[in-house]
């Protein structure tokens, strides 16, 4: 039997690229997925692919930027399943374009969703948790956070780097009541265009890649999956490099 079977799983960002594989995998090890996304049609390709399989998901289609939104993902999880064991903020927007160029309103979406919505999220379901007795969070932060940069990518790299820094304050402030916190930084993935963690542009040729080729899919969600396992249970407050030596940190 998996360690995983009947866990309630949420992820956000599960349409499409890492966040639908990572629901897949976890479906895999017979959890229960809550599948969140905001488009619905994406959303539905994940969630029917899951239960083709026998295996158990549901759809929730909800802006997890928003606060109200949130709320309402979160109580019809648990009217659905009844708790939520582990939370993976997934969700993500990458506006190409120089800080001299940038659109405000795409700046703050940016902010809004890579980070705004991880926070509402953590609060939320970290009380759900703290009730529970535990829980584990995996949010997917991007190699570039932890970067010198990157040039028309100011939006991502800022958020990426806030991600990371509410990873470690979250995993101070829960580690009292066992929920622990990680988060995951990919580099290049391919997921058939070529996409930076989850998103839809290239930020570096494979030539700049130590071990020669970009990540595939199912390596951030079995990352991802491991740290939600008992074999990392003394693990929290990392961030997590998978890049093949992209940076160097």
């Amino acid at each position: 039997m998996s360690e995983f079977q009947d866990k309630v799983v949420l992820i956000t960002g599960a349409g499409r690229g890492i966040g639908r594989v990572v629901a897949e995998t976890f479906a895999q090890h017979k959890a229960i997925v809550a599948a969140n996304d905001l488009t619905p049609i994406n959303l539905d390709e994940t969630v029917a692919g899951i239960l083709d399989r026998g295996e158990r998901a549901k759809d929730y289609v909800f802006d997890v930027a928003k606060k109200m939104p949130v709320q309402a993902l979160i109580e019809g999880v648990l009217d659905d399943w009844g708790r939520i064991d582990i939370l993976i903020n997934n969700a993500g927007v990458d506006p190409r374009g120089a800080l001299l160029d940038m659109d405000e309103w795409d700046w703050r979406r940016t902010m809004d969703v890579n980070l705004l919505g991880p926070f509402f999220l953590i609060q939320s379901v970290g009380r759900v948790m703290r009730d529970q007795g535990g829980g584990c969070v995996v949010n997917l932060a991007a190699a570039a956070g932890r970067a010198h940069g990157w040039a028309e990518h100011g939006a991502l790299v800022t958020s990426k780097t806030g991600l990371i820094g509410l990873t470690r304050q979250a995993a101070l402030e829960l580690a009292a009541y066992h929920i622990r916190v990680n988060a995951v930084c990919p580099g290049l993935v391919d997921t058939g265009r070529q996409f930076y963690a989850g998103q839809g542009q290239t930020l570096a040729p494979t030539a700049e890649i130590p071990l020669g080729r970009s990540g595939h899919p199912q390596e951030v969600a079995d990352l991802v999956v491991f740290l939600c396992s008992e074999a990392t249970a003394y693990l929290t407050g990392q961030a997590i490099n998978l890049d093949g030596g992209w940076v160097m940190s």
